[in-house]
């Protein structure tokens, strides 16, 4: 593989990291602070892919960016509101949430499934045309993810410093505490969902006008995908560093994730195994920390184990 094909390849995966890592940042706001396992991520992803098609194609490219949002916080306010109001489990609220997603999104679209995007003017388009001739003309799309992640990291981590904030990361330590405090944990847990299906819907968004189309089906995986960043991102930054470190570290998860899915089909790897590829690097992330704390016992059993079976039979 020839150096230039070798950087086409990392910019690639650089994009489509970026444009995942908000989704990634989504789930480490609420699996990593919040504590709550949402499934809806696959329908929320979709949702905010549709909208902002439907904005984009109707002629208002960035006003597509918060109407995604706003769709993405409705969808975690209905997640919400079923676990804390309506006392179903978290797990089950994002499945219920996801499958009824689905018929949302095909509602919105006219029970179309795909939504072409080649003649409609987007962010990326549009920042192509500013960016035209000039040494950065190539790389519109990268720079665009960039400061779109970067403004969402900072913000989150502004966010995270706020009161409210810091009685969402507490909720996601110590509910009783919280609710001791007279603070209402379902009050700090819909907020964290809404704030959360908000980047999500806003990855969606991104990816949809990035890649000039729109299918009802771009979302499926998607909490796979996400989880394997995030624990990727977590096997590099420890969750004792600080949360601008970590936020960081899981968009760099993201990245990695995709560099591996790139190679993957660099080496013919047929697409539908690719599903195989982001199971193993799940398995390997969550369970990578635990066997490289194990490693020292196996080893000093091994050898336990050799010096006991070469002692003499006397020397017993």
């Amino acid at each position: 593989m020839t150096p230039d094909k070798l950087l086409a390849l990392g910019q690639t995966a650089l994009e489509l990291g970026l444009v995942n890592g908000l989704t990634v940042l989504a789930l480490f706001l609420s699996y990593s602070m919040l504590n709550v396992c949402d499934l809806s991520t696959d329908g929320c992803f979709t949702l905010g892919a549709a909208v902002g098609a439907l904005v984009a194609i109707a002629g208002y490219p960035f006003l597509s960016i918060p109407a995604a949002m706003l769709a993405g916080v409705a969808s975690g306010f209905v997640t919400a509101t079923l676990q804390m109001r309506m006392g179903v489990q978290s797990l089950l609220a994002g499945i219920v949430v996801n499958t009824g997603l689905y018929s949302l999104n095909m509602a919105l679209t006219g029970n179309k499934a795909t939504l072409p995007m080649n003649k409609t003017v987007t962010v990326f388009s549009m920042a192509k045309n500013l960016l035209k001739d000039t040494p950065f003309a190539g790389q519109y799309t990268l720079i665009v993810m960039l400061i779109v992640v970067a403004l969402v990291v900072v913000l989150l981590c502004a966010f995270l410093r706020t009161k409210l904030g810091l009685a969402i990361r507490a909720t996601g330590s110590n509910a009783d505490m919280v609710r001791s405090s007279s603070i209402n944990p379902a009050f700090t847990t819909t907020v964290g969902l809404c704030v959360s299906n908000a980047m999500t819907a806003l990855s969606g968004c991104l990816m949809a006008q990035q890649q000039k189309n729109y299918d009802v089906n771009m979302g499926s995986g998607m909490v796979t995908v996400a989880l394997a960043s995030l624990l990727i991102g977590g096997v590099i930054i420890s969750k004792h560093r600080a949360i601008p470190l970590r936020a960081v570290g899981a968009v760099i998860g993201a990245f990695l994730f995709r560099l591996v899915y790139a190679l993957a089909l660099r080496l013919n790897m047929p697409a539908f195994m690719l599903k195989a590829v982001s199971s193993v690097i799940v398995v390997l992330a969550i369970s990578g920390p635990y066997l490289r704390k194990q490693l020292p016992l196996m080893l000093k059993s091994v050898g336990m184990r050799r010096s006991s079976a070469s002692q003499p039979e006397g020397g017993r």
